[in-house]
């Protein structure tokens, strides 16, 4: 079995923030639909973009990857379309990704022609129940394996209003606003109930105005007007913002042993998962910031309450901070955390409680009683990448080193996770 041995120690120095992958999935596909030509740097290839540049072969672009001639190892993507969806093959392999699977469902309705969309690992688990019920409504054949992938599509999607709860991915509402600008007549989508991972919502409305699509919002984001007949326009020159999600676990190391600081983050950006920096400023961290970066140093943390609704996709991180933080955290209103790439309460309680953090699971998330200092041990990556980083991470207040079994599946967002991790001072032996 494969794994690695992190050496338990304190971590320093410097990274520059991974591309956004929220950021560089919705650019990708928005210069799919762009007649013209679109260029794109500051992209890693993980696994999830490799699904959707793969998607957007599918649906007709031409896609060549280059060296960035900016980003020291990153590439620049260049996309070609004709501006409309010329579906070139019956399969979509959206591998692990999410993102792919619901953003692409609706886009590939704007032609009849039939797809099937495939995945692995736990996405061929995780609901897409609210397209089904959308599609069929609006006369969209749809069949599937007992509510599970592949799933097989034909049929036109059509103008005209859409009703979908707030609680829901927002992956759902944002498929639908890639497609319905390019249909024939407006189209509203009424979102009932409370709002969650709206700042995703808000990233893809303001990416399509990048491309030239414009979204009218009212009442608070709860109803959204797309005119049809629109147009994406092609971007010669777009740049990839620096992650705050990924950038979150380095955040949390500065705070537990750093200083760590990290360059090429957007302090503007619209990613909800940028309110890390003020979760760890309630916690006591007293992070620097300046033009170019954002550091974060040693500090007495204490527990706090912390309402992930909307940056579900920062628990891990949170709740290892919290392990270490005097007093109780309590992290709620979690639950769809447990359709993610592991039921992430579930594994983020267990793995880290076999470090030796006091972590109680609850239905919608998690109540953590800091101990200052965790023991190490032998923990399981379950599959899902951010577990493996968060692990990695609570090695710097382990008092003996942190085994990690699965420890590749950092590929799926970050493939250069190690390297980062390395460039800080880190020092891990592989097996297996």
């Amino acid at each position: 079995m494969k794994y690695l041995r992190i050496r338990s120690k304190p971590l320093n120095g410097k990274v520059f923030a991974q591309p956004s992958k929220s950021m560089a999935h919705r650019a990708v596909i928005c210069a799919a639909l762009a007649k013209g030509e679109s260029r794109i740097d500051n992209v890693v290839l993980s696994d999830d973009i490799k699904a959707t540049l793969g998607a957007a072969e599918v649906l007709g672009a031409k896609v060549r990857t280059e060296d960035s001639p900016k980003y020291k190892g990153r590439k620049l993507v260049v996309i070609e379309s004709e501006g409309q969806i010329s579906i070139r093959g019956k399969y979509i392999d959206c591998r692990e990704s999410g993102s792919t699977a619901r953003f692409l469902m609706p886009i590939t309705r704007l032609v009849p022609d039939p797809v099937v969309f495939t995945g692995s690992g736990r996405l061929v688990e995780r609901p897409f129940d609210i397209y089904k019920d959308l599609f069929e409504q609006k006369g969209i054949s749809w069949s599937d394996l007992d509510g599970k992938m592949p799933i097989n599509l034909s049929g036109k999607l059509v103008p005209g209003e859409y009703r979908l709860k707030g609680d829901i991915s927002s992956q759902f509402i944002s498929g639908l606003l890639f497609a319905l600008p390019l249909l024939e007549d407006s189209s509203r989508i009424e979102i009932t109930g409370k709002i969650e991972s709206l700042p995703y919502i808000q990233m893809t409305i303001n990416v399509l105005k990048d491309f030239g699509i414009d979204i009218v919002t009212e009442n608070d984001f709860r109803t959204l007007i797309i005119e049809g007949n629109q147009s994406y326009r092609a971007m010669p020159s777009y740049t990839v913002e620096g992650d705050w999600s990924q950038a979150a676990f380095f955040c949390v190391i500065g705070a537990l042993s750093g200083p760590v600081t990290i360059e090429g983050l957007n302090m503007d950006s619209l990613q909800g998962d940028k309110v890390i920096v003020d979760i760890l400023k309630n916690m006591g961290a007293q992070p620097v910031v300046d033009d170019k970066s954002i550091t974060f140093d040693k500090t007495e943390l204490t527990g706090v309450t912390v309402d992930v609704s909307q940056c579900p996709d920062l628990v891990p991180a949170i709740a290892l901070a919290a392990s270490a933080a005097s007093g109780v955290t309590d992290i709620v209103n979690g639950a769809r955390l447990r359709i993610k790439e592991s039921d992430r309460l579930s594994t983020t309680c267990n793995e880290l409680g076999k470090l030796g953090a006091r972590i109680t699971e609850k239905p919608d998330g998690l109540v953590i009683r800091g101990v200052k200092r965790l023991n190490g041990g032998r923990v399981y990556g379950s599959g899902d990448h951010r577990i493996v980083m968060a692990l990695a991470s609570a090695s710097v207040i382990c008092d003996t080193d942190v085994e990690i079994e699965g420890y590749d599946a950092v590929k799926k967002s970050y493939p250069e996770f190690w390297e980062d991790f390395l460039a800080l001072g880190g020092k891990v032996e592989y097996y297996g």
